[in-house]
């Protein structure tokens, strides 16, 4: 998807996409106040905000948990153990088909799952238990995004790590391509993530927690939508090589330089994969001091 560097002084009057039964579970509301794009634009959007027929392809790789640990913005946060010293890094890539009252765009998330507050962190039973605990969530270190509304409105609202940048997303039969990269350089990322899998049902509730003028926000994020679902266990217990393989290659530049400090393995733990989902995401409800 092309960047848009547009700002609309108007919403998008798309509201008739969100019929999914999905939606209905949710109370919109308005913020407190309307959020300043810039000196001339500001805009009272709802939340949650309604994502519609999205696409999502997922990566998940073992990395390296002292460099992940190194990651965190706050003490109060520690990456989830795995075996061999390692914790996760998670690659969430997103085509926005439908966003209430925002132009389409395209996303990748990408993120560390964590513990915070002194929770206990047992090498895989954390990961295992995931959502079902309070202090369990997603750290989002760097997140790429095709709209520097969306750029504006991540950074002002929850103060995620959103940057205006080239997200290329191609599919075929088999796999969907994910290419990230800035200014017409080459890609500093590229995913390939499988289509075909076991199919598996998810309706999932998780924490998203980023750092916004040096406090720990906690924010809500759902979705529902049946996945292509490819494990590799054996990843669990036996590391793999650090450099670029068939379905992960990092470039040059500075992004790249940060992936590459996580010593990120080439065969992934998990891949996920959908056509379309629904999904929404919300403000804040949890405010502390880092």
């Amino acid at each position: 998807m092309d960047v848009n560097l547009n700002l609309n002084p108007n919403l998008l009057q798309n509201e008739d996409k969100f019929n999914n039964e999905f939606f209905k579970r949710f109370h919109l509301r308005h913020a407190e106040k309307p959020l300043k794009l810039d000196e001339e634009i500001e805009k009272h959007y709802q939340f949650p905000t309604f994502y519609a027929d999205a696409s999502c392809a997922i990566a998940i790789f073992h990395c390296d948990y002292s460099a992940a640990k190194a990651m965190m913005p706050s003490p109060s946060m520690e990456p989830v153990k795995m075996m061999k010293g390692r914790s996760l890094v998670i690659f969430s890539c997103y085509e926005y088909r439908h966003v209430m009252n925002v132009a389409p765009y395209n996303e990748i998330a990408m993120t560390i799952p964590v513990v915070s507050d002194g929770a206990t962190n047992l090498p895989i039973l954390t990961m295992l238990r995931g959502d079902k605990s309070k202090n369990f969530g997603y750290y989002v270190f760097h997140m790429p995004v095709t709209s520097l509304e969306n750029r504006l409105r991540g950074r002002k609202i929850w103060g995620l790590p959103k940057e205006v940048e080239n997200i290329n997303i191609t599919k075929n039969n088999q796999n969907v391509k994910v290419e990230a990269s800035i200014d017409g350089q080459a890609p500093y990322l590229t995913l390939s993530v499988p289509t075909q899998g076991q199919p598996q049902s998810f309706d999932v509730k998780s924490n998203l927690l980023s750092v916004l003028e040096s406090q720990r926000l906690t924010s809500t994020t759902q979705f529902k939508g049946t996945f292509n679902l490819n494990k590799n266990m054996k990843t669990l217990f036996k590391k793999s090589s650090m450099s670029n393989g068939a379905n992960i290659q990092l470039g040059s530049g500075p992004i790249a330089d940060k992936l590459r400090a996580l010593n990120i393995e080439q065969e992934a733990f998990q891949y996920r994969h959908t056509d379309t989902m629904n999904a929404c995401f919300d403000l804040p409800h949890e405010i502390r001091n880092c």
